[in-house]
């Protein structure tokens, strides 16, 4: 059974969540990719050691996570039984439902019904008694927000989630969920929310400045924009990149000659302050401490030890953000 380094929180930053007693780690790591089951089982299982040697305290989830949906979560579910069961309560598991799981009226979205039967199914995959962040994964224009957040409520209340989220928020949205959840005495401690230096939605749709100004902590997911924050793309698009072998996520019309320029004036920028394009991307995110977490994804273990070093410089001065702005169209 794998055995966890012994200086593993030695160098990792914890952040609190907002007002909340709970701690993330600086960077977290998702199962969004990379933990299907296309994957191989033990490059999954390095990903796992190789963040938790280092202090990434956080596995991130969903139920639709695969491929095959379910996959992600019955893949990690093993590692949690094989090899990480000793360490559990130094661990923190998330998942969420609101995507669609499974055919048929009651596999997506946000009712009563579909989060906590997803719960449930999700609980059954990892083989745990609960997670310790469930999320709602996205608005529901038709169900009814109370109806969404007493889901969330019960599943707290029935010892299933220690602590509630929400994903894909805006910002009058989450103002009111969590006037809900605070009525219903549930801790709501997080906002995961897509966040890049070429992707600043959460600023322009209120969800940045109504979490902060609530105390709710936010976690970034696709930080480096699918890969396009990172140096992979400044010299053409490599024949084993997500745009060759998958192009779900990431598509060859995102990479326009002005995107490209923008990359390497970013590149520029990054090299100037000593960092890769990658680091100083999670860096910007992480800059003014409105965000908690920037959550990664990894194929390879050197991956995450690249992204870690994004934690030993999150400063800028007035004038590299400026740049960074012109730079990036902003």
């Amino acid at each position: 059974m794998y055995h966890a380094d012994e200086k593993r929180y030695d160098s990792m930053t914890y952040v609190r969540c907002g007002k909340s007693g709970l701690k993330l780690p600086g960077v977290s790591l998702g199962f969004w990719h990379n933990f299907g089951d296309n994957a191989d089982y033990e490059v999954m299982k390095s990903l796992c050691f190789t963040a938790f040697d280092h202090g990434v305290t956080h596995f991130d989830l969903a139920n639709n996570y695969g491929p095959a949906p379910g996959a992600a979560e019955r893949n990690l579910g093993r590692i949690l039984r094989e090899e990480l069961a000793p360490c559990r309560d130094e661990l923190i598991v998330s998942t969420k439902a609101g995507y669609e799981m499974w055919s048929g009226p009651y596999g997506n979205f946000g009712s009563r019904k579909s989060l906590l039967a997803s719960l449930d199914q999700s609980l059954a995959r990892l083989g745990l008694p609960y997670v310790d962040i469930f999320y709602h994964h996205r608005m529901d224009p038709e169900t009814p927000l109370e109806e969404t957040m007493s889901a969330l409520a019960q599943a707290v209340q029935s010892g299933k989630a220690l602590y509630a989220g929400l994903s894909n928020y805006d910002g009058p949205a989450l103002e009111r969920a969590a006037a809900i959840l605070a009525d219903l005495r549930v801790p709501f401690v997080i906002n995961q929310n897509r966040y890049s230096i070429f992707d600043r939605t959460v600023e322009g749709n209120g969800l940045k400045e109504t979490a902060v100004r609530l105390g709710k902590g936010i976690i970034a997911f696709s930080p480096l924009a699918q890969g396009l924050l990172t140096d992979r793309y400044l010299h053409g698009i490599p024949a084993d990149s997500r745009v060759r072998t998958d192009g779900r996520y990431l598509k060859d019309s995102a990479l326009t000659p002005q995107r490209l320029e923008q990359i390497a004036a970013l590149n520029d920028i990054a090299r100037e302050r000593g960092q890769t394009l990658a680091e100083m991307a999670l860096a910007w995110v992480l800059k003014d401490g409105a965000v908690t977490s920037v959550l990664i994804g990894a194929s390879k273990p050197s991956q995450i030890l690249d992204n870690l070093k994004a934690l030993e410089n999150t400063s800028f001065t007035a004038e590299e953000l400026a740049r960074i702005d012109a730079a990036s169209g902003f």
